[in-house]
């Protein structure tokens, strides 16, 4: 049921009015949304263009999106957000290369590299929190002083993310 209710009432909550798609780099109402040609898939199969763990749209939420292999079968899994990577790890899954894209570059990043800015003004995915990540510090910063937040690394961002799910338990 989780799967199902919960992604719906979230996405509902993020999208509420959402207009058209804006030319404008830092977008608040659709951030993390790119066209379909700029947004890389890298899971397979019929469901590749949604979440893992929660199903939502990842070509919608891409600029937030993450991704890992399994460590047995070396399957790709991708998420609209580190909320749901976490999730994913929290059932006991192992994974392996996490990535994450960069907002500047829409490539992706391994999560070690990565910059992220937490608390922003602009809208997160799956969480009141945001979390963007950026591949170089100067584009964090900048980010940073347009819409606030705080830049910490992909341990610290994954923490954040664990906090999500004290209002669940």
């Amino acid at each position: 049921m989780k799967k199902i209710v919960y992604p719906v009432l979230v996405s509902a909550l993020l999208l509420s009015g959402c207009g058209e798609v804006s030319t404008n780099k830092y977008n608040k109402s659709i951030f993390q949304s790119v066209p379909k040609e700029k947004a890389e898939l890298l899971q397979s199969g019929k469901n590749k263009q949604y979440c893992a763990q929660c199903g939502m749209d990842l070509i919608r939420f891409y600029k937030t999106s993450h991704a890992a292999s399994s460590e047995s079968k070396d399957k790709k899994y991708q998420y609209c957000s580190i909320h749901c990577l976490e999730d994913h790890l929290g059932h006991g899954v192992v994974l392996k290369n996490p990535k994450v894209v960069d907002v500047s570059s829409l490539k992706f990043i391994s999560v070690h590299d990565a910059k992220y800015v937490v608390g922003s003004s602009i809208r997160g995915t799956m969480s009141r929190v945001s979390k963007y990540a950026f591949s170089n510090i100067k584009d964090a910063k900048e980010f940073q002083k347009k819409y606030g937040g705080k830049i910490m690394d992909f341990n610290l961002a994954l923490e954040k993310a664990k906090d999500d799910f004290k209002y669940y338990k």
